[in-house]
């Protein structure tokens, strides 16, 4: 079985009479020019953009119901990335305590390291930011949930 040479040989005449035909590729790899930059490329960009157009066209125009501009809806709830801030917002009486109580969520995230003196990559050995992971994930999931309730409810989600 003959082995592939994939370092072509430069030496040889035959392969250079070849090459200056623009064959004789195979021997050693397939050019990137112009295969697949002039080829190739332009078919996967056109059948990219062909499926796009196509879901959209598919995709049906109306979901929900129709907008209405002159119709303020009963509750306007923020992007659910931003219930966990909005019902820090509408749960704390003082507006100002609010806004420091969301400060203090990067400015608890840039201490984190200063706290843990010890380097180490696993999560079980590093304590302090493993446990102020789960309390700020079991935190922000619970005002979460509660920025969808009513204000009496919001931070016992109606359970006590």
């Amino acid at each position: 079985m003959k082995k592939l040479n994939k370092q072509p040989d430069f030496t040889d005449v035959k392969f250079l009479r070849k090459l200056s035909k623009g064959m004789g590729y195979s021997s050693f790899g397939e050019p990137a020019w112009p295969n697949d930059l002039l080829y190739m490329f332009p078919v996967v960009i056109l059948g990219t953009l062909g499926v796009c157009v196509c879901l959209a066209v598919l995709e049906p125009s109306e979901i929900g119901e129709r907008a209405d501009p002159f119709a303020t809806p009963l509750e306007i709830l923020p992007e659910w990335y931003f219930f966990p801030t909005f019902n820090l917002l509408r749960v704390l009486p003082d507006k100002l305590l609010g806004v420091l109580a969301m400060a203090a969520v990067p400015a608890g995230l840039i201490l984190v390291p200063f706290l843990e003196a010890n380097s180490r990559q696993n999560p079980w050995r590093r304590p302090v930011g493993l446990l102020t992971f789960v309390f700020g994930f079991w935190l922000s999931l619970l005002l979460a949930m509660g920025a969808v309730m009513p204000i009496d409810k919001a931070l016992s989600l109606g359970i006590l």
